[in-house]
């Protein structure tokens, strides 16, 4: 049996482990429960009845939260010329080339997104060993390979989010801060399951949405009622 702290314990018992909430009332549990001295994040996870094995099934994107995350991303784009002008007018925190690539195979990791232009792809894609295992590579799917630059970094400072499907057919994925108000976090989850609802592929078959929770960073796990969303 796992061992909790005072707080933890203090939290589980304002919970109904059997029971699966309608999200506002999960919400207002999770906003409840969350004891930390610092605004916990709170992240939506969700069991798809998907096969992770089959390339059809391997679930990926981005979308922009209605409200955001909550947290200001820092963003490192690779280009050139007129495009790395436009990323530095549009906000990117970090811009340029061979520099920062340098920068990178020497440890340098201080920014959460990157995005790259597709002409630079041949150069970043040297530093796919050292990316790809922390979830930083851009990709296509995810809108960061593009070259419309200008709003692949403004999508990320209003609170895009990445979903990916793991090894085991979950997703999780952050919508928002404790400190937010009940309906931010309902419209951003809200948002987030209808977006996972359109891109279920067509060789899913069963239940889709098998079950959903919302968490605080230190708070117990709750389930969410989905059966709407189906």
């Amino acid at each position: 049996m796992a061992k909790y702290g005072k707080k933890h314990q203090e939290a589980l018992k304002l919970i109904d482990r059997t029971k699966a909430y309608e999200i506002k009332e999960a919400v207002e549990l999770a906003k409840k429960t969350a004891k930390a001295n610092f605004d916990e994040t709170v992240e939506a996870a969700f069991r798809l009845g998907v096969d992770p094995k089959k390339a059809d099934q391997q679930i990926r994107g981005a979308m922009v939260l209605p409200h955001g995350t909550g947290k200001t991303q820092r963003v490192l784009v690779f280009a050139k010329g007129d495009k790395a002008k436009e990323a530095e007018a549009a906000g990117a925190d970090y811009v340029g080339e061979e520099d920062y690539i340098n920068k990178i195979n020497q440890g340098w990791f201080d920014f959460d997104v990157i995005v790259a232009t597709p002409d630079m792809m041949a150069q970043v894609g040297k530093l796919g060993r050292v990316l790809g295992p922390k979830g930083l590579m851009p990709n296509p799917k995810t809108g960061t390979v593009t070259f419309e630059v200008e709003k692949a970094v403004q999508d990320i400072k209003a609170g895009k989010v990445e979903y990916r499907v793991d090894k085991s057919s979950n997703i999780h994925v952050p919508i928002g801060k404790v400190s937010f108000d009940e309906t931010k976090l309902v419209e951003n989850f809200t948002a987030l399951t209808d977006q996972l609802v359109k891109v279920k592929p067509q060789s899913s078959k069963g239940t889709y949405l098998k079950n959903a929770s919302i968490a605080s960073t230190m708070g117990p796990g709750i389930k969410v009622d989905v059966s709407n969303f189906r």
